[in-house]
């Protein structure tokens, strides 16, 4: 495993082309990973085959919500896009579901039955109990908007989950890190984080517990040679940085987010 693993993420719905040069420099570049997230108007698994189609990278999504997505659906789809089992993680989350421990144990033991082996599940995860679920059954947990801070709670939850659970050793984590680059970094980043502070309450009480300033939570390089600089610190908790481009959506307002955070630098 490389010493340093990180992923590219984007929103769904990226023009096939602009998603396939984008998977193509991002081998170059050095990424072991392309995202696509979810969201009722985009298919994040569609979104993944073209990334998948391109380069021989890890596709992941994250997240397909439950209340919106079967399990049986989920399986479905991505065997219709044609992606490799081999390469593939698929992120789920609760959605707007009631009970949702209960709704993501066995959304997850549903998912890993129909799922053709060895496609892994990754369970999002910003409370202490759903940390710890995924710690104890997830073959990844996937945080979402974390500082650096916050980002060595949750890993602890996972571990402390994984323990309990006497797994041999905890599953990985992965993270989005919101990363806008250019005079209009700080703008991105802001707008972007603003939304999804008054989305719904899991992530109202989310920003509220971890206490940070708005359009703090992430990456704005206004010069993109700091980049990497800022990155680190989020490498310390997260195995598998997820960069989640602030940009256009075009090749190279993309490429260039991409760039500047690359692993191999």
């Amino acid at each position: 495993m490389p010493e340093r693993e990180r992923g590219l993420g984007v929103a769904a719905g990226l023009d096939g082309d602009v998603a396939a040069e984008l998977a193509r420099r991002c081998e170059g570049y050095g990424y072991q990973s392309m995202w696509s997230n979810d969201h009722p108007g985009a298919s994040g698994l569609e979104t993944a085959a073209f990334f998948h189609e391109a380069a021989p990278l890890q596709v992941g999504v994250a997240v397909l919500p439950l209340d919106r997505h079967t399990p049986e659906e989920i399986a479905a789809h991505a065997d219709e896009q044609g992606l490799e089992p081999g390469r593939l993680w698929v992120g789920i989350g609760t959605g707007f579901t009631k009970r949702p421990l209960q709704a993501m144990h066995d959304g997850f033991a549903e998912l890993r039955d129909v799922l053709p082996a060895p496609a892994r599940v990754v369970v999002a995860a910003m409370g202490p109990k759903m940390c710890a679920l995924a710690g104890a059954e997830a073959d990844g947990v996937f945080l979402n908007w974390p500082t650096p801070e916050w980002a060595k709670w949750a890993r602890a939850r996972v571990h402390e989950g994984a323990r309990e659970a006497g797994r041999d050793g905890a599953p990985p984590i992965f993270a989005y890190v919101r990363v806008a680059v250019g005079d209009d970094a700080a703008e991105r980043l802001l707008k972007e984080e603003s939304f999804y502070r008054q989305l719904h309450a899991g992530y109202i009480n989310h920003f509220e517990a971890i206490g940070a300033e708005p359009g703090t939570v992430g990456i704005a390089a206004r010069d993109p040679g700091t980049a990497q600089e800022l990155l680190a610190p989020y490498e310390e908790s997260i195995d598998h940085v997820v960069v989640r481009a602030l940009a256009s959506a075009n090749v190279e307002a993309l490429a260039a987010v991409a760039e500047a955070a690359a692993p191999n630098p």
